[in-house]
């Protein structure tokens, strides 16, 4: 069982360098930067290393209070979680803007927790402090740590520090654990995180790595307001990501872990897919390339579709994408509560769905409702069974059986009297699970043959939810 690392909240006013700091502590762009006040809307968790002392850190929303629109609403209420779930807040400011009154806002609330918080002055770029850098004593807690994360300068002392204020203190002298892929940056090149779980695999303490290889990486897709984040509020039970009417709301892609029936989940929940022609801003451009980039990290993808509005295009592009990641997939139709039922109109919508989708032939489909929690344990059970679908082996004997038994109930295709022959076959892969078949000729195979072999071992070994891949190679070709 994995021990539970302390966590640091980073927090601030909004566009203070928060996820420029973050990026730099954890070796890579988790968050969205740029210089629009905030950005960074949810909660953004990874997981580092310093001087041998592994935390999480959790890079947050601006607090402004002096907006009150329900965005920055919801950043504030996301960042008080944050804080409220943190061993030390670290309490970023602008050095170059000085002390200002959403600084001194934002030092009013910090003061009402429990929590130690660290002040960190951010965009101190030279060797010589400013002259309003004393001024950030009046915040009322203590020395103020000079940095500049765009330079990387006094980052050391920024991590030694934060190491300090976590419980149990410093983390043992100031070099690096072999193994532990910790902290680092020397070469300019950003601050390595600390390898915490991830899909690399790489060995960490107590086996921490170990069990977040087991959890079951699910994404969840789709385009903007179709429901992801409202799905992974009504499964974890609380406010996790923010929820809103505005489309577009999601701009990360956020990683929350999660226990259903046994099974260990990672939900990732990622920022709506709009069409290219809707995506203006270059916020909206970063926040497409992550949900990309949360497919490709998944081992099944949610694919959500919102059932008031049928299947668009954008539908089938998003859809699209998870099919050629060779990711698992599942199909859930949201908002099955504003449709009008009879007993015909969930196979009626089914069979058009499935007409629109012909390529996801083997993705199961799940008609839900997150607002009245309608078979949201239905979409779970069904993610597990297909995530072991996608790691599935079939024996090699049984499976020469099926072709020759299949090969004998449609002879393959002929051109100019030579016939197409498959030797044998084997599987080679998984994720998605890959058969490599020998065969004489590949100017005789058509694909409506593949297809047919294809339709055969998924008669017998099912494989629901995950695509299958074939290769074939001549015989004597010299292909291993």
């Amino acid at each position: 069982m994995a021990k539970k690392l302390p966590v640091i909240a980073v927090v601030g006013r909004p566009n203070v360098g928060k996820s420029s700091f973050f990026n730099r502590i954890v070796g890579t762009r988790l968050s969205i930067v740029d210089d629009t006040p905030g950005v960074t809307r949810d909660r953004i968790y990874a997981e580092a290393e310093w001087c041998g002392k592994r935390f999480a850190i959790i890079d947050t929303g601006g607090i402004d209070d002096g907006r009150d629109d329900e965005i920055f609403a919801s950043m504030r209420e996301q960042a008080m979680i944050a804080m409220d779930m943190a061993e030390l807040i670290v309490f970023m400011v602008d050095g170059k803007e000085g002390v200002t009154s959403q600084d001194i806002e934002v030092a009013e609330l910090l003061r009402r927790t429990s929590t130690k918080v660290l002040l960190i002055v951010n965009k101190i770029d030279g060797q010589k402090l400013p002259d309003g850098f004393y001024d950030f004593y009046e915040l009322g807690f203590g020395d103020p740590l000079p940095i500049s994360a765009a330079n990387m300068t006094g980052l050391g002392d920024a991590l030694d520090a934060m190491i300090e204020g976590l419980p149990g203190g410093g983390g043992g002298g100031g070099t690096r654990a072999d193994g532990g892929g910790g902290v680092s940056g020397g070469d300019g090149s950003g601050v390595s995180g600390g390898g915490g779980g991830g899909e690399d695999g790489a060995d960490g303490e107590d086996g921490e790595d170990g069990e977040e290889d087991d959890r079951i990486r699910l994404a969840i897709v789709g385009k903007p307001n179709v429901g992801k984040s409202s799905f992974v509020n009504a499964l974890v039970g609380e406010n996790r990501v923010i929820v809103s009417e505005t489309p577009g709301t999601t701009r990360d892609s956020i990683d929350t872990p999660f226990s259903f029936g046994g099974e260990e989940f990672t939900l990732i929940d990622t920022a709506g897919i709009r069409r290219r022609s809707k995506v203006s801003e270059s916020i909206e451009r970063y926040s497409v390339v992550r949900a990309i980039a949360a497919i490709e990290r998944s081992d099944v993808c949610l694919v959500m579709i919102d059932a008031s509005e049928g299947i668009t295009e954008q539908d089938k592009k998003i859809a699209g994408i998870a099919h050629d990641s060779g990711k698992g997939v599942v199909l859930a139709v949201n908002k099955w509560d504003l449709i009008e039922k009879d007993t015909k109109t969930m196979d009626a919508y089914r069979k058009k769905m499935r007409a629109e989708l012909p390529f996801l032939s083997y993705a199961p489909d799940v008609f839900i409702s997150v607002k009245d929690r309608q078979r949201l344990n239905n979409v779970l059970d069904t993610v597990s069974a297909v995530n072991a679908n996608c790691a599935l082996r079939v024996p090699t004997s049984p499976l020469n059986s099926l072709i020759r038994d299949a090969v004998a109930m449609k002879e393959p295709p002929t051109d100019k009297g030579r016939r197409l022959r498959i030797y044998y076959v084997s599987q080679v892969g998984v994720r998605p699970p890959l058969f490599s078949f020998k065969i004489n000729k590949r100017d005789l195979l058509h694909f409506s043959y593949a297809r047919y072999l294809e339709n055969r071992i998924r008669d017998v070994y099912g494989f629901l939810g995950t695509p299958i891949s074939f290769v074939f190679r001549e015989k004597g070709s010299g292909d291993e």
